[in-house]
């Protein structure tokens, strides 16, 4: 007999998947201890559980899953081919309805001058700025940057230049970091550039000194220069997304915690299996957080279900926790599971991090 944890390890299906096909009547265990509640899953059941864990990747319907497993068990070959390729055809009648719509929508996209393009740039800026601070904001951001071929403009770091003030910002998707700096500057009002991640890692490695450091954009080109030293090269072609839409989230519950330890309650406490829902990206370990009334947040194991809990990506959680580099940080929980998780600096509210949460069904 397997437990549930030794069943998901084995089979693929996270711990509360299969909670949830035991209420949903899928893969019910073959014992129940009725003391403890522990589910039981017979040798004979991991092949049925391998098989819906490719079920539900290839997303078919659960009623159509129900009807599988039962004819898998049964040895009824017939009605589970039947059951596949109506499931194909109907990806591929969703797909083909997909095309025409992604198709109009490019349309819609071209008419408006693809707004994803980055126009010329004409006019030059010019930005006094502390390199420490830069240093410290570059850091801040550099993990999250995108490295996604197919998506060219997450692919380094934007600078956001404003009413003297500047913004980087980061994002692969899946997580985003925004960090910001004060500055002092000369005529160009605002301007935002992309800056590919080789020439970011580059003006990181002239910010060694406390001296002041230029930063200038001129077109698509951006300068630094650190004493007698520089670094220069072409920005993305590409516009940034607009990161002012996406960093409006609503209030939420707001605790401050102890990073260091945090940051070993995730290193050593429990974690689950998930795979991303996109191929091509393989499993990440999933750190289940929940919050009590004292303040404290605490590494959730299995049996530890709460419907408020959040969980996320332990690496993209630990590597937030250490570019933010402070002692004591605010995580800051939305209003349902599904929020983004914000890691927020006690002393400034303008750098922060947002993490996506992780599904805790899948």
């Amino acid at each position: 007999m397997r437990s549930i944890g030794e069943m998901a390890r084995d089979s693929g299906l996270g711990v509360s998947a299969l909670r949830f096909y035991d209420r949903a009547g899928v893969l019910v265990p073959a014992w129940v201890d009725p003391v403890s509640g522990y589910r039981w899953y017979a040798p004979e059941q991991l092949e049925e559980a391998r098989v819906l864990a490719r079920l539900r990747r290839a997303g078919m319907p659960l009623a159509d899953i129900r009807l599988a497993l039962a004819g898998w068990s049964g040895a009824d070959a017939g009605l589970v081919r039947r059951l596949l390729w109506a499931h194909v055809r109907r990806l591929e009648r969703g797909l083909a309805e997909a095309r025409s719509e992604f198709s109009t929508l490019r349309a819609l996209l071209d008419h408006r001058e693809n707004p994803m393009t980055a126009s010329p740039r004409t006019g030059t800026v010019r930005l006094s700025l502390s390199a420490p601070r830069l240093a410290g904001a570059l850091d801040a951001v550099r993990f999250a940057v995108g490295e996604d071929p197919e998506l060219p403009m997450l692919g380094g770091v934007l600078f956001d230049v404003e009413d003297d003030g500047l913004r980087l910002v980061a994002t692969d998707r899946y997580r985003m970091a925004v960090a910001r700096s004060t500055c002092a500057g000369d005529g160009g009002g605002r301007a935002q550039v992309v800056v590919p991640t080789p020439l970011v890692d580059a003006m990181r490695a002239l910010l060694l000194d406390d001296e002041p450091v230029r930063f200038t954009v001129e077109a698509d080109r951006v300068t630094l220069e650190a004493g007698e030293r520089q670094v220069s090269g072409q920005c993305l072609t590409h516009d940034f997304p607009d990161y002012r839409r996406l960093v409006r989230l609503p209030a939420g519950r707001r605790v401050v915690v102890d990073v260091p330890a945090l940051r070993e309650a995730l290193e050593t406490g429990p974690v689950r299996v998930a795979g991303w829902s996109e191929p091509g990206r393989s499993a990440r370990d999933v750190s289940v957080l929940a919050t009590a009334d004292d303040g404290t947040v605490t590494v959730c194991g299995d049996g530890d279900e709460d419907g408020s809990n959040v969980g996320v990506d332990r690496g993209f959680l630990l590597d937030a926790l250490a570019a933010a580099d402070q002692d004591r940080l605010v995580l800051e929980f939305g209003a349902a599971p599904t929020a983004p998780l914000a890691v927020r600096r006690t002393d400034d509210e303008g750098t922060f991090s947002l993490l996506m949460p992780v599904r805790l069904d899948d």
